[in-house]
């Protein structure tokens, strides 16, 4: 009896020997979902994925394209919040989701933004587009480029808002929509303002906005991003949430209905907060190195910082070695590469970077060498 214990316990020990330390083996995300993918935003690290960069139509989350846009217009310097955008024909005659925008009214680009990312309004999204682009047309074209740039390979876009009744190629992966949904919340984090609100208003108190995203409301630490649902689509999100220094996102596609869809993101949620954590290596200056036969006798150098995600059982583990190379000389020009940095898990390498100088050292001459000497001279 004893050995067939003995027996079961080695058996035991084998098996759980072989599941990453600190990371659950499963995420038990619903097998109905067609595509998922959870990302670590601030670098892109891809922590759970399940078929993602089969192409969907993505219905509403087409919108965090046209959020980027909108955003970038901002920073660009030709469009600000206050701007009046005058709703056209053509916008005011968006169906499905919508803030029944009339020809001729005006709305700031604050409420157009809150109207986007709180009620997913078709209208607003039109209105925005024509405003920036000239037309619905060309800022689809801004959309299709964009997402080359960011390499977006499994992306074409037909309209700003993700309506799908009349489009033949409109599409994108999970992948891409965590790439898009990544560099939006990165470059304007103050999109999160508006993506993270439950409820407001626009049209000065008169009509109200309650976020089609519940997981602002019910779940610890959400602040965005976008969800969608059509008859094709199936039900779809971008989600994002934020524990401690950790920003996540998570992408579902084709979810059979909304609780699923809703379930799924918390789940990863969960998954990703319980079995991650942020490592984070500030710039460190090294001052003062000595840098042979320059023009001064010193200069300091630094190491980059280094940011990463790591299973939050291994962070304790990581271990550092800077290494400077031997005999630097002038000249040195600032941005010299004069050593590495190797960061190791449990003796692997993880990371490594270039040690630079801080600034130009230029090589002593011969006059220079003496004047130095003869100053000496009479400093004794």
């Amino acid at each position: 009896m004893m050995k067939r214990v003995l027996c079961l316990i080695m058996i035991c020990i084998c098996v759980f020997s072989f599941l990453p330390i600190g990371v659950s083996a499963d995420v038990s995300v619903d097998e109905s979902i067609a595509s998922v993918i959870l990302i670590e935003a601030l670098t892109g690290k891809v922590l759970y994925e399940r078929e993602p960069d089969a192409k969907h139509i993505p219905a509403s989350v087409t919108k965090v394209m046209t959020m980027l846009l909108i955003m970038e217009a901002i920073e660009a310097g030709n469009l600000s919040y206050d701007d009046m955008i005058v709703a056209s024909a053509n916008a005011a005659s968006m169906g499905g989701s919508q803030v029944y925008l009339k020809e001729g009214e005006q709305f700031s680009v604050t409420d157009m933004l809150k109207s986007i990312t709180m009620a997913s309004a078709n209208d607003a999204c039109v209105a925005m587009a024509e405003h920036i682009a000239g037309s619905e047309e060309a800022f689809v074209s801004m959309m299709n480029d964009k997402a080359k740039q960011l390499g977006m390979v499994n992306t074409n876009f037909e309209n700003t808002n993700g309506l799908d009744d009349t489009v033949t190629n409109h599409y994108t992966s999970a992948r891409d929509i965590a790439i898009m949904s990544r560099e939006l919340i990165n470059r304007f984090p103050e999109i999160l303002n508006f993506t993270s609100v439950w409820m407001d208003s626009v049209r000065d108190g008169s009509f109200g906005l309650t976020n089609t995203n519940r997981l602002v409301r019910f779940y610890k630490g959400a602040n965005g991003l976008k969800t969608g649902s059509t008859s094709k689509a199936g039900f779809c999100i971008s989600a994002s949430a934020k524990r401690d220094d950790m920003q996540l996102i998570a992408v579902i596609m084709k979810a059979p209905n909304r609780d699923i869809r809703n379930e799924a993101a918390k789940k990863l949620f969960d998954y990703g907060f319980a079995s991650y954590g942020m490592l984070s290596y500030d710039e460190e200056v090294l001052e003062k190195q000595y840098i042979k036969g320059g023009k001064t006798d010193n200069t300091d150098f630094y190491i980059p910082k280094y940011t990463d995600v790591l299973p939050k059982d291994s962070k304790s583990s990581v271990e550092r070695e800077v290494k400077l190379n031997k005999n630097i000389s002038a000249p040195l020009i600032k941005g010299d590469k004069v050593g590495k940095v190797t960061y190791k898990l449990n003796g692997e390498v993880i990371h490594e970077d270039n040690i630079i100088a801080s600034s130009d050292v230029d090589k002593m001459t011969y006059f220079g060498l003496i004047s130095r000497l003869l100053k000496s001279f009479v400093m004794v």
